[in-house]
């Protein structure tokens, strides 16, 4: 079963618990899924039931624990990013006792601090589900870190190994602001205007020479569009 094909839909939610599922992944156009900008790693996993299985697309594959609980889900990034949401598809029809019944996501910087930042119960659950990364402060509207670990704390009916069969990580979008499109239209018309006023065009010269020189104007523009948060 693809991503596409689940057909029905259903949730319940109460303070601190989930239920049900939604059987479509829907997720508001001000967010992108970041998760294909980290390094995954799981705390065990059976032999063909790998961490992949959570990234693959598949609802028919899944990630398979293989040891004592607690069982852990790692992602990390190379720089530090706004986190706000995330997804997981979990199926208690099929998994049963492997379907996680107490789950903790913890944030920080890597392994040394890491904060719990949302614990849930999840009541038979089956379907996609979705966990806020907000605060209680309605100004807390995401997490910023390189690390977020998801903790399987317990499975349905005391089972030991756990299922999940995929995970998404949802951020906000960069916002791209007046500013930054007054101060990258700046810089390309300045470098556009210097490189036509050179006495170099004057003279014949090399097609390496002109490479080279659009070269480092690519580079001026990227870096300024990381500077303004824009990547």
């Amino acid at each position: 079963m693809s991503l596409e094909m689940a057909a029905e839909s259903s949730e319940g939610e109460e303070e601190g618990k989930l239920s049900g599922g939604n059987q479509i992944l829907i997720v508001d156009e001000d967010l992108r899924e970041l998760g294909k900008k980290a390094a995954w790693s799981v705390s065990s996993c059976k032999t063909g039931n790998g961490v992949s299985s959570l990234r693959d697309d598949n609802l028919e594959t899944y990630w398979q624990s293989d040891g004592a609980q607690p069982h852990f889900v790692n992602i990390q990034f190379q720089k530090k990013v706004r986190l706000q949401l995330v997804v997981l598809y979990v199926d208690f029809k099929l998994d049963e006792s492997y379907t996680p019944s107490k789950i903790s996501i913890r944030a920080g910087d890597g392994f040394h601090n890491l904060k719990e930042i949302k614990a849930v119960e999840l009541v038979k659950p089956t379907g996609w589900l979705y966990l806020s990364l907000s605060g209680v402060d309605p100004r807390e509207t995401f997490v910023n870190a390189f690390m977020l670990q998801i903790a399987v704390l317990s499975n349905h009916l005391n089972g030991r190994d756990t299922h999940v069969r995929q995970i998404k990580v949802y951020g906000p979008r960069p916002y791209v602001s007046d500013t930054f499109l007054i101060n990258f239209l700046d810089i390309y018309s300045y470098i556009i205007s210097a490189f036509l006023c050179k006495p170099l065009l004057q003279e014949p010269h090399s097609t390496a020479a002109i490479s080279i020189y659009f070269k480092r104007v690519h580079h001026l523009l990227y870096y300024k569009m990381r500077f303004y948060g824009w990547n």
